[in-house]
């Protein structure tokens, strides 16, 4: 992979539009309790007791910044080459 994904988790609402927008659905959002979310390397916040994680499956994301794009609260960033120009 020649780039990378950031999640700024302090900005997400929750409103799943990253995932639907995604075509290779490398994106998960879900929610779980606390306790259980701080055993995991995962990225989450916790709202209303619950944390809701946003989930990257790094293998199957292409990088082509649809879920940047159909995020409201700029909630995703990709940084690094775009996966066009790593293989030209």
């Amino acid at each position: 992979m020649a780039f990378a994904v950031h999640v700024n988790m302090e900005r997400c609402s929750g409103c799943n539009n990253c995932v639907v927008a995604c075509p290779v659905n490398a994106l998960e959002l879900s929610t779980i309790s606390p306790s259980d979310a701080s055993a995991t390397d995962k990225i989450y916040k916790v709202v209303n007791g619950d944390a809701i994680i946003l989930d990257i499956n790094h293998e199957l994301c292409a990088g082509c910044g649809i879920c940047v794009d159909a995020c409201p609260y700029d909630v995703i960033q990709l940084s690094g080459q775009t996966p066009e120009k790593a293989f030209a």
